[in-house]
């Protein structure tokens, strides 16, 4: 008996009952025929219900992108980890040939207004003399520039041919065989492995251009004019194409003296300078050429006009032909457009696979932007708890990556369809971030405790005095010394094991604490 009142007094035992009697609730105890029962008061006061989830942090924006046509990367103007505006050009395809076809577009627009222009006029024989006049003079000039393909074209030629064979064929052994060989060493395998491949394919491209010059007439055709310049610009892409893998194996070869690695870089250095200048001037006689024919054709539109008279058929007709010409002009300027990757957003580059001279396919996604606009949480909210969740419900975050630190913030989107992962349905859920954090990055680990339901006047008791039949939920109190079992209603539960009681109970009311009953 000793050792029980002095266990009682001791100060760990009173400390424990205190803190009982304090938190509210208290429990109480009462004797029947031996048996004791613990009782718990219900209290009235505010309860949360809250459902945590766990998510990752993903940014607001953020876009792949690709070209949308089919052709050779010729501009890259951003790296990895750059800012970028919306709107920037970040890649650009070799536009030369959709230029081209601009150009004709746009003049065959022209040609079709003046027709129509003309046809609304009417006749004049001063005019007809001097249509004439006109459309002599641009055939003439047109048909200079296809005279002079002969000369450009073997021109191109001559400097592909010393590009390959002269200023970069000391650095070959065995160039002109099936298998040439570098003749030094270089830290860039890959470098080296291309650069001996495509001194193959250089032989071979010059071998059939030469054979191609032999054949070209003094008056092509538009038809094969335009092939031929298209051939020669292929040729030249390959010739391009080796010498700069050449200047990369050669940038990172040990086997020469500085003297005699310079005296390679010049060669190297010359032959590029060649082949872009042949390049430059093959596509501007392209240019000119689809320039001259759109005008031969506007001159020739023109005289039509003037010798025809006007019907109002004709002219409605006519009025098609430039509505399907502007339609073209369309179309050209949309496959210009397509031909550049430009930002849509501003923010930082996160994927950047463009390279100069690849190959673009439509559609590819080469390049990623994460936008400037913040991150969200995405978390997967299961089907038990989605319920309980409406946009606007706030919430609080914590991040494995900022221990210690508490976030705020609100939901602000809820799937309506579930994601079904391995046979666990869950519905996406995002919450925004109440304050801008310039710390946060993409794919961290974010704790959410959402806060779904309120009451600020609420019964509570705990969960564990809680019981349940057939007939529903209850508590039990003690009435004359009998236990009898109430009827209640329950509302919501909080994420400490409190649940609120909408009926049955009143406040300060004593009920028996099931959950700490002993026998």
């Amino acid at each position: 008996m000793k050792t029980f009142f002095n266990l009682f007094k001791s100060k760990w035992v009173l400390g424990a009952i205190a803190v009982v009697i304090l938190g509210g609730g208290y429990v109480y105890l009462s004797h029947r025929g031996g048996s004791a029962y613990q009782f718990i008061a219900v209290t009235q006061g505010p309860i949360i219900e809250t459902v945590s989830v766990t998510g990752n942090t993903t940014p607001m924006q953020s876009v792949s992108l690709g070209f949308q046509n089919t052709g050779t990367i010729a501009q890259v103007y951003y790296n990895l980890g750059d800012k970028v505006q919306a709107g920037a050009v970040i890649a650009q395809l070799n536009t030369a040939s959709l230029s081209a076809l601009l150009a004709q577009a746009q003049a065959t627009v022209a040609a079709q207004q003046a027709t129509l222009q003309g046809l609304q006029a009417g006749p004049q024989s001063q005019n007809v003399a001097a249509s004439q006049a006109t459309l002599q003079v641009a055939e003439q000039n047109l048909a200079n520039l296809y005279a002079s393909i002969d000369d450009q074209a073997t021109s191109a030629y001559t400097s592909g041919n010393d590009a390959v064979r002269t200023q970069i064929n000391p650095l070959f052994t065995n160039a002109e065989s099936s298998q040439p060989q570098l003749t030094f060493s270089t830290s860039n395998s890959q470098a080296m492995a291309t650069a001996q491949n495509l001194r193959v394919s250089a032989s071979i491209e010059l071998n059939t251009w030469q054979q191609e010059l032999s054949s070209i007439s003094q008056t092509p055709t538009p038809a094969a004019g335009s092939a031929t310049l298209t051939a020669d610009l292929a040729h030249l892409a390959v010739v391009q194409n080796l010498l700069n893998t050449v200047s990369t194996a050669l940038n990172s070869s040990a086997s020469f003296s500085a003297s005699q690695l310079a005296a390679y870089q010049a060669n190297v250095k010359t032959a590029l300078t060649e082949v872009n200048t042949a390049i430059t001037n093959l596509n501007t006689l392209s240019q000119n050429i689809a320039t001259q024919q759109a005008t031969v054709a506007q001159a020739q539109a023109q005289l039509a006009v003037t010798q025809a008279g006007s019907t109002p058929q004709a002219i409605a007709s006519q009025e098609a032909q430039v509505q399907e010409a502007q339609a073209q002009v369309a179309s050209a300027e949309a496959n210009l457009h397509n031909a550049e990757i430009i930002a849509p957003i501003t923010g930082t580059l996160t994927q950047m696979d463009a390279k100069i001279g690849q190959q673009a396919n439509p559609g590819t996604p080469l390049v990623s932007i994460i936008g400037n606009g913040g991150f969200e949480v995405d978390a997967g909210v299961s089907e038990t708890d989605i319920g309980k969740l409406t946009v606007g419900d706030k919430a609080t975050m914590t991040l494995d990556a900022f221990a210690g630190q508490t976030f705020q913030g609100s939901v602000f989107y809820v799937a309506p369809a579930e994601t079904n992962t391995n046979g666990v349905v869950t519905y996406l859920t995002k919450i925004s971030f109440d304050e801008p954090n310039a710390e946060l990055k993409s794919g961290l680990t974010a704790n959410v405790d959402i806060q779904t339901k309120q009451d600020q006047n609420a019964l509570i008791v705990p969960q564990y005095a809680i019981l349940q039949n057939d007939q529903g939920t209850y508590v039990e109190v003690l009435q004359n010394n009998k236990v009898v079992q109430v009827p209640v209603t329950l509302g919501i539960q909080d994420e400490n094991g409190n649940v609120e009681v909408l009926s049955g109970v009143t406040a300060g009311e004593q009920v028996i604490n099931i959950g700490l009953k002993t026998q």
